[in-house]
């Protein structure tokens, strides 16, 4: 679970303007977070089963987010995927 601060750092970071809490692209950046913590938290607990389920939905939901932004617009996409450091 991210603290509040991280969470409102990585929103500010990828909002598109000042009210913005809800774009694809947020969605994206908190949902990466998000994984890469329960990344670190798997190389220490290798049997936590019920976490892994729940990080297999958190990366399905980022997948279709960013299929989403694909379509729409690919630049936006291209943007994104870079500045997150996703490998696609």
């Amino acid at each position: 679970m991210l603290t509040a601060e991280e969470k409102s750092s990585v929103v500010e970071k990828y909002q598109r303007s000042s009210t913005d809490t809800g774009s694809p692209e947020v969605q994206v950046a908190l949902l990466t977070t998000n994984i890469n913590k329960l990344t670190e938290h798997f190389s220490v607990n290798k049997h936590d089963h019920h976490s892994r389920q729940g990080l297999l939905r958190m990366i399905n939901q980022r997948r279709k987010l960013l299929d989403y932004v694909s379509k729409k617009d690919t630049q936006r996409y291209q943007d994104l995927i870079q500045s997150l450091g996703l490998r696609r």
